[in-house]
């Protein structure tokens, strides 16, 4: 209901302006929070940011006439910097969670995600995630994996780190026993640099959850982002930009 009004207001708003683009490409510069070190998402790789967000945020912005500047940030304070409004959205792999959608808002889903852990190659103890229990295990901080492992992870002793990629230097080097993390950013780990090291476990640990851009509560710009988002899967750009990244078609597309 509530993005429903948000969508009313912003196309009164329009149509009093004469159905230009909306005025942010006139007369503001967008400042776009990511975290930089979540493969295939968003990363730097030779002074460039790159990844599925990155291409798709950036096609977004373009269609709509916006003109903006990425905030490479720790994920830990993206949400602190959405409720402060030092930046004007995030994109970033962020899971859309009850408890979050409470201090920020979410455009409508645009990537389905889930939880799946991996262990080190040679760890044959741990055959399933059910052997996790009472294990090391490595998380990000700031996100929700933290909270689920607490409440589904039987004794789980975990070790929080600033970015994932630390977390999994950490099992290479049996400081922790498994890393959890979202299952497109493991699975994509275990078949490039992680290959031959790490193993993932199966099935995964949770599916089901939904990545979404993120934005200070009552920001105008979320009814044609999630307009924009539609047209992208609809002109078939989601699902190349998804192929180009993942290898694979979309089983879920932004609606």
């Amino acid at each position: 209901m509530r993005r429903r009004l948000l969508l009313g207001i912003f196309t009164a708003a329009l149509a009093l302006s004469g159905g230009a683009k909306a005025s942010f490409a006139d007369s503001k510069v967008l400042v776009v929070g990511t975290d930089v070190s979540f493969m295939p998402f968003e990363f730097s790789q030779n002074g460039k940011t790159q990844g599925f967000d990155i291409d798709l945020w950036t096609k977004v912005a373009s269609d709509l006439g916006l003109q903006f500047k990425w905030q490479p940030m720790d994920f830990s304070g993206i949400i602190p910097a959405l409720q402060t409004k030092n930046i004007d959205l995030a994109i970033s792999g962020i899971t859309i969670t009850p408890a979050r959608a409470q201090v920020i808002d979410f455009s409508e889903p645009y990537y389905a995600s889930g939880l799946t852990a991996v262990v080190a190659e040679n760890d044959k103890a741990i055959t399933s995630p059910a052997g996790l229990a009472g294990k090391k295990i490595g998380v990000k901080t700031g996100t929700a994996t933290v909270d689920w492992v607490k409440t589904n992870v039987k004794d789980a002793q975990m070790v929080s780190f600033p970015n994932i990629d630390d977390a999994l230097l950490a099992l290479q080097a049996g400081r922790v026993d498994a890393v959890i993390h979202d299952t497109p950013n493991v699975i994509y780990y275990a078949n490039t640099a992680g290959k031959g090291l790490v193993r993932v476990l199966t099935p995964p640990m949770e599916s089901g959850e939904y990545y979404g851009m993120a934005f200070p509560q009552g920001s105008p710009l979320i009814p044609q982002i999630n307009a924009e988002l539609s047209k992208l899967s609809a002109n078939g750009f989601y699902k190349a930009t998804y192929i180009k990244w993942f290898g694979i078609a979309p089983t879920f597309e932004p609606k």
